[in-house]
């Protein structure tokens, strides 16, 4: 069978279709990525043959992937929430497609409208990563095949700590400033523990001289680097949410923007984690915050976290769902 996979060029967009795409490839299937090449380094490294639709650079319209379409004749085209217009290209070209999720439902108003509201491909499966504990109550009657959330991130360089607790410390790669960033490696920095920054968009050299239980890193392998950490402090981007609590991390959250709001939300709501808003994150708070979360002997949000990757972990694998890809012709 061949399949299409489509995404905004963006790793929070992209990186989520990555565990299902690599899984339908090891199945047999012939895998293409039509996305922006911002995001075609790891695509192509594992064999999921990436190409730039049109003139495409982040969004990709009806009118650029229809020629890609009738070129490639996929059997089913498997496209993120953030492009409806993959939806559409191929609700046109009569493919059946999938819609794939990158975490909780998108919330109304934030730059796109939630996939079920596109008149033109109604009805058809979403692939859900988000654990029905956390996602939305009203999207849960929707068609849904659960997947459960793996984390993908390119290999980084080693990481060494000794024997001291982690704490990872992100603001994403799409919000966050240098400002916030150093606020948050001060009030860190102050606790007895060694803190991994990934500083994404921002700089290194922004933050200036950091003490020295403290790592930056342009760039860290979240996927390498969970399993080991003891608490996360990050923007509430889905993907590191997720993958947080896959690992059963509590988190403090500091939502910057899009849907990291309803992510914080859920979860405090859920009791895995803590959250600072606006001026509410200072150094000191954010020091507070993070040593209410760190491991002793009695830590309602380390067990609430715990709880919720159980659910994670009994959610089907990418393995699963992609040898089920052929049911959805």
């Amino acid at each position: 069978m061949r399949v299409l996979f489509a995404s905004l060029a963006s790793i929070g967009h992209t990186y989520p279709l990555i565990p299902l795409a690599i899984a339908a490839r090891d199945a047999g299937h012939e895998v293409h990525f039509a996305v922006g090449d911002a995001v075609h380094e790891p695509l192509a490294a594992n064999g999921l043959r990436p190409f730039r639709p049109a003139d495409a650079f982040y969004e990709i319209y009806p009118e650029d992937l229809e020629p890609e379409l009738a070129r490639l004749k996929p059997d089913l085209v498997v496209h993120e929430w953030g492009l409806p217009g993959a939806a559409v290209a191929a609700h046109r070209a009569g493919i059946p497609g999938l819609w794939h999720g990158f975490g909780r439902m998108i919330p109304a108003g934030i730059g796109f409208d939630p996939p079920t509201r596109n008149a033109e491909a109604p009805g058809r499966p979403h692939v859900d990563i988000c654990p029905p504990s956390l996602q939305d109550p009203d999207f849960l009657a929707e068609p849904r095949i659960p997947l459960r959330p793996v984390p993908f991130s390119p290999p980084s360089a080693p990481l060494t700590w000794g024997g001291q607790q982690v704490v990872y410390l992100t603001l994403g790669t799409a919000f966050g400033t240098a400002e916030l960033l150093t606020t948050a490696i001060r009030g860190l920095a102050a606790l007895d523990v060694h803190v991994v920054v990934a500083t994404g968009r921002i700089r290194p050299e922004e933050l200036g001289a950091v003490p020295s239980n403290v790592t930056v890193r342009a760039w860290v392998s979240q996927a390498d680097l969970l399993p080991d950490v003891d608490v996360v402090v990050h923007h509430g981007g889905s993907g590191t949410t997720l993958g947080a609590l896959a690992v059963g991390a509590p988190q403090l959250l500091l939502p910057q923007g899009a849907d990291q709001f309803a992510n914080a939300e859920a979860v405090v709501s859920a009791g895995a984690g803590l959250r600072l808003l606006g001026d509410e994150a200072s150094a000191e708070a954010i020091a507070d915050q993070v040593r209410a979360l760190l491991p002793h002997s009695r830590n309602a949000h380390r067990d609430a976290a715990r709880v919720l990757a159980e659910e994670i972990a009994a959610m089907p694998s990418p393995e699963d769902v992609a040898r089920r890809l052929p049911d959805f012709q």
